[in-house]
């Protein structure tokens, strides 16, 4: 069976919800194309000495809500359909969010596991100065997405600032967010994900009397969303049962510790060999019977292979688009629950809002301010999406996207069309 191309996913969701709500179908045209998809190609030098040309891309999706905003993944899946996908999700997720920004993405098709640090610095900076002022502080803000890290936004940070007149370096420091707190990033930053889907899985919980002391779980990924969720939920009682990285699965019925499990992983880079859990298949891990489950790892995890096996009553999403239109489809039947991506890791772009406010006002905040103003941020965000589901009489995600769209649409509708 033909996958659903990423895009193509987005799409959908987006008509779903246009058609419900009666989108303004001339705003429904601009909002279905991006704005602009830059692709560069560059050579590095490896250490060895030759040449190798690397393929990236930035795609900016909308910014009448402020900024291009969104991540860089250096990963071999990499492609324009992806990107593009990714791009709008941000715009939905930063509407939603309410902050001032817009929604791009970006990244390189590569294997960045195959290069030694040197190289992926020289990488990075390459790519940095190919996109040269398509990227920029007021204009589009790059943060960091799968395999990549602070390192590679310290590095981004470094180029970008070499290309601008020694005069106006201080003043763009905002040009990328999650970085390194020495360097002008935010304390909170690294968990601000897993803490945003922790915060929107409390609030749900309180509403629909669902309790969170005893549950058990499941989680696929375990890079920084999800060992953060994991370790998030652990002072909350929550179970953690099963849990699948690239390396593969482990279950225990009794409970895996994610504080430890995390350790191992940042030892070892994987999840195959820890102590506390079994080994198991994929299919295996999928049948796990459980009380919701994280999808953090990529796009197109959930699909109609694979959606019937989930034997869970929620799934909070943590990755980007883990379920296609076939998996939501019979997620649904099944009478699962989906709390949306857009609004469940939000939380990452949220603080990365701080952090670019940090760094315009020179300020610096503590982690108490930091988690304060996401619980607020992300709350409000989470009680216009519940407002929406119950007055659409809708599911979670058609919900969340009838309040991005609403406010796109209203922005555009007192701004109008130039000219």
């Amino acid at each position: 069976m033909a996958q659903t191309s990423v895009y193509e996913t987005v799409m959908v969701q987006f008509s779903r919800a246009a058609d419900l709500m009666g989108l303004d179908p001339e705003i429904r045209k601009i909002l279905s194309s991006t704005t602009n998809e830059i692709v560069v190609n560059f050579p590095v030098v490896m250490d060895s000495g030759c040449v190798q040309m690397f393929t990236g891309y930035r795609v900016q999706h909308n910014n009448v809500l402020g900024p291009y905003k969104g991540g860089l993944r250096f990963h071999p899946a990499v492609n324009i359909d992806e990107v593009r996908a990714l791009a709008a999700w941000m715009t939905w997720k930063t509407a939603i969010a309410g902050i001032p920004y817009g929604g791009a993405k970006g990244g390189i098709q590569m294997r960045p596991w195959d290069y030694s640090p040197a190289e992926l610095e020289r990488i990075t900076r390459r790519f940095t100065f190919a996109l040269g002022s398509n990227i920029g502080p007021e204009y589009d803000i790059p943060a960091p997405d799968v395999n990549t890290n602070a390192q590679i936004m310290a590095w981004i940070l470094d180029t970008y600032l070499q290309m601008m007149p020694p005069l106006e370096r201080n003043r763009c420091v905002h040009v990328v967010t999650g970085k390194p707190v020495e360097s002008g990033g935010s304390v909170g930053r690294d968990k601000a994900t897993g803490q945003g889907l922790v915060y929107v899985l409390e609030a749900w919980a309180k509403d629909y009397d669902f309790r969170l002391d005893g549950a058990t779980y499941m989680i696929q990924g375990f890079g920084n969303v999800g060992s953060w969720s994991a370790r998030l939920l652990k002072p909350h009682g929550a179970v953690l049962v099963a849990v699948e990285d690239h390396s593969g699965a482990l279950v225990n019925p009794n409970g895996i510790d994610p504080d430890a499990l995390a350790a191992y992983v940042a030892m070892h880079g994987r999840a195959q060999g820890f102590e506390g859990g079994t080994p198991v298949d994929h299919e295996t891990f999928l049948r796990t019977q459980a009380d919701f489950f994280i999808p953090a790892a990529l796009e197109n995890q959930i699909t109609a292979e694979t959606a019937p096996l989930l034997n869970v009553k929620l799934m909070v999403e943590g990755a980007n688009g883990p379920t296609d239109v076939d998996g939501d489809r019979i997620l649904q039947e099944k009478g699962i629950l989906i709390l949306p991506d857009v609004l469940c890791n939000a939380g990452g772009v949220i603080v990365s809002y701080f952090e670019w406010l940090q760094n315009k006002r020179s300020e610096f905040w503590d982690l108490a301010e930091v988690d304060g103003r996401l619980l607020k941020q992300i709350l409000s965000a989470y009680r216009r999406v519940r407002d929406a589901v119950q007055r659409y009489n809708t599911d979670w995600r058609t919900g969340a996207y009838i309040v991005a769209l609403t406010r796109l649409q209203t922005v555009y509708r007192e701004r109008g069309i130039f000219p």
